[in-house]
């Protein structure tokens, strides 16, 4: 497929043609004095968009963001369902595990407590410390200091 003038600009200005389709594109800049002047139109263009640059946000707009009750409702309620998803997910996968190991008769019982008790524990210290965690930064004095 050949390309266009105009995609055979944009790459010569890029950079991105391969070197047979950029010894064409200089060819036809030779016999084609529009295609010359609307490449020097491009390189400006690129250059003025190359010094366009984002203006960061003040900071006071920052803090009132993160101060904002929204924000803290927001992210309450985000932890809050990402939690108990979590643990429905971890259950469910906890149940299944152990419900195929407790229909294969060539396991062990003992294997059988053993590995249903470990699953339990690890959910309920999974629970215990992401609540401990929680409870420590909801008392942090030091959590609204900016680093």
């Amino acid at each position: 497929m050949t390309k266009s003038k105009r995609e055979l600009l944009a790459g010569y200005v890029d950079g991105e043609l391969s070197d047979e389709e950029r010894r064409a594109f200089e060819e036809l800049l030779q016999q084609d004095s529009e295609l010359r002047a609307e490449l020097e139109e491009f390189r400006k263009l690129k250059e003025v968009t190359g010094m366009v640059r984002y203006a960061d946000l003040p900071e006071e707009v920052w803090e009132n963001y993160w101060h904002n009750l929204y924000r803290k409702l927001e992210r309450g309620i985000g932890w809050i369902l990402f939690s108990v998803g979590a643990i429905i997910l971890l259950t469910f996968g906890l149940y299944q595990f152990v419900s195929a190991l407790y229909s294969d008769p060539q396991v062990p019982l003992l294997v059988k407590v053993g590995v249903t008790a470990l699953g339990l524990g690890g959910v309920v210290l999974l629970v215990s410390f992401g609540r401990q965690r929680l409870f420590a930064y909801r008392r942090d004095r030091y959590r609204e200091v900016t680093r």
